[in-house]
């Protein structure tokens, strides 16, 4: 259903959002539990992509996180964070052929590399939204800014909002904040480094622990950080 424009009373302002439309809504991965429970926080972002997308296609992402295990299904397979909110979509009524899974991704950079080389550049996607949590989104903007900017430039127009933190008390709030704080710091080195998506392509799978080949497995996180995720 698309959402309509409210009743604004003669001289107020209409929110900008009314006026933009968009080729696709992008949802990085926050999350999933048991049975395929998205945390209340993920419910968010997947909820407002509902609200925002006005017909357009919505992008699930990521396969999981390195910092904790996938939660398995009753056959022993594991649960992939795209196709648990692709499941929340369809429960809240969303089309099916509106659902774009992106399994691939285990981290942000790989949410917006494979957003883009599996969805938006084979389908000319261009206007886009990408939606995350508070504590992720200056992250999120700033890994999403650099992959859709990187040559061969397609012209693309990237928008970003926020939701709340929503099931986050203010102790696993914090840890999750320090833990983004330091890893956006670590991040214009990379920015610098790497201006092209074969660059990319290379550093990626032979650099990033996440997707290189290795016989050691990617630390997990410790600590009260990993409920976060």
């Amino acid at each position: 259903m698309v959402e309509q424009p409210p009743l604004l009373q003669d001289g107020a302002d209409i929110p900008l959002r009314w006026f933009v439309t968009y080729d696709a809504v992008i949802v990085p991965g926050g999350g999933v539990r048991a049975g395929g429970e998205l945390p209340g926080w993920v419910k968010a972002r997947f909820d407002l992509a509902i609200e925002r997308s006005n017909g357009a296609p919505i992008v699930c992402s990521s396969a999981g996180t390195t910092h904790r295990p996938n939660p398995l299904d009753a056959a022993g397979r594991p649960i992939f964070e795209a196709s648990a909110g692709g499941r929340y979509l369809l429960g809240q009524g969303v089309e099916p052929d509106r659902i774009f899974l992106e399994g691939a991704s285990w981290d942000t950079i790989g949410n917006a590399y494979f957003a883009r080389t599996i969805h938006t550049d084979p389908r000319g996607w261009r206007r886009l939204l990408v939606i995350t949590s508070e504590c992720h989104m200056p992250r999120t903007e700033a890994v999403f800014r650099w992959v859709f900017g990187l040559a061969p430039r397609s012209h693309y127009s990237v928008r970003f909002e926020a939701v709340p933190d929503v099931g986050l008390d203010e102790e696993l709030l914090e840890a999750r904040r320090q833990r983004e704080r330091a890893s956006l710091v670590a991040l214009p080195p990379l920015v610098q480094s790497i201006g092209t998506l074969t660059e990319m392509h290379q550093w990626l799978f032979t650099r990033h622990a996440a997707y290189r080949a290795s016989l050691a497995s990617p630390e997990p996180v410790s600590g009260i950080v990993a409920e976060t995720y």
